[in-house]
């Protein structure tokens, strides 16, 4: 199935809500990365998100070029083309890009989709996220309004985040956050709507904290408070009607207990995160194969090594093996499985 256009993608957002589950948005670097998503995917007959963050794309772009633009490009170009070899729908999204980055980022990204769309095709990414949650609330919607109008035009859906995911992240450190930051309030929530609701009929997706931190920490050490993510849609429903109940996202869930994250999926989350499980799964296999054949990747004392051993193909398809597993998990987890649209 090819990546999916706009009618599709708001297909599958309706469907997560409707029957309470969430779509996993796994973050890739690589193409070896988003093969691995394609695949548990299918497997799982689910449909899905793959998401580029900033520090993604300028990793795929190469160390002698560093463009995050350039390289989420590439990466969407490879979805795209890949996709097609499977039978579930896949979203192409990109992940926290703050202020300082839109016009490096987002920009160039919006003007590729509107290049494809005046040529009858469709917008490179489906959905892309402003994180302006560093800003004062009224300024993260000023720039997230224009933002919204824009994607609008191009069947583009913007994702916003009001509130701070604490953690350390590609790049964005939050872990000394303010502990009230971390909890986006009722009212929060009320004015995000409003604000948003300026642009008529613009799709968006809202990631409100309710305690998120990024990374996996011991147990105990991350408080989430889903509860408050009920008492924001609910102030948002007493006042605007069921049709203003947020698509919401959940921010940092590598990590989280099960019981956290099926209690989301009562309140609206359509969407969760996992980067940080599936960069360890990735990595876990390598390290397995580099210890098991330390001679064969290395030519120790002069010797040959073992070309079975240090071509990357031969352990990359171990990573690739292992974070498809761990994406299944996440399927299973946010009761994704077997909900395919199809075609």
């Amino acid at each position: 199935m090819p990546v999916v256009d706009y009618k599709k993608y708001c297909e599958m957002l309706d469907n997560a809500k409707k029957n309470k589950f969430a779509y996993p948005a796994i973050n890739v670097v690589s193409e070896t990365s988003a093969n691995a998503v394609l695949q548990a995917l299918a497997e799982t007959k689910s449909d899905g998100i793959i998401q580029v963050s900033t520090g993604g794309g300028e990793f795929a772009s190469g160390l002698g070029v560093k463009s995050a633009a350039l390289g989420a490009i590439s990466i969407a170009r490879h979805v795209h083309f890949i996709a097609e070899q499977y039978d579930i729908n896949v979203a192409l999204h990109t992940d926290h890009c703050q202020a300082k980055k839109v016009d490096s980022f987002l920009k160039p990204l919006i003007e590729e989709s509107r290049k494809r769309v005046a040529n009858g095709e469709k917008p490179l990414f489906n959905s892309h996220m402003f994180d302006g949650s560093e800003l004062p609330l009224k300024e993260n919607m000023d720039i997230a309004v224009d933002l919204l109008k824009e994607c609008s035009e191009l069947g583009i859906i913007l994702e916003v985040e009001a509130g701070v995911v604490g953690g350390e992240e590609d790049g964005i450190n939050n872990e000394d956050a303010p502990a009230e930051k971390l909890y986006t309030t009722p009212e929060d929530m009320l004015y995000v709507y409003e604000r948003l609701s300026e642009v008529k009929g613009a799709r968006y997706m809202f990631a409100a904290t309710f305690g998120n931190v990024h990374g996996v920490y011991k147990p105990g050490n991350v408080k989430l408070k889903p509860i408050i993510l009920k008492q924001g849609q609910d102030a948002v429903v007493a006042k605007y009607g069921q049709a203003a109940s947020f698509d919401l996202v959940f921010h940092g869930g590598s990590g989280s207990s099960l019981e956290e994250i099926r209690e989301t999926l009562e309140y609206g989350v359509i969407k969760m995160n996992v980067d940080t499980d599936t960069q360890f799964a990735f990595t876990r296999p390598i390290a397995d194969h580099m210890l098991k054949n330390y001679d064969g990747v290395l030519k120790v004392d002069g010797e040959v090594g073992n070309k079975k051993h240090y071509d990357p193909r031969s352990y990359l398809k171990k990573a690739e093996e292992a974070m498809k597993n761990r994406v299944i998990v996440a399927v299973k987890d946010l009761r994704a499985e077997g909900t395919t649209l199809g075609k």
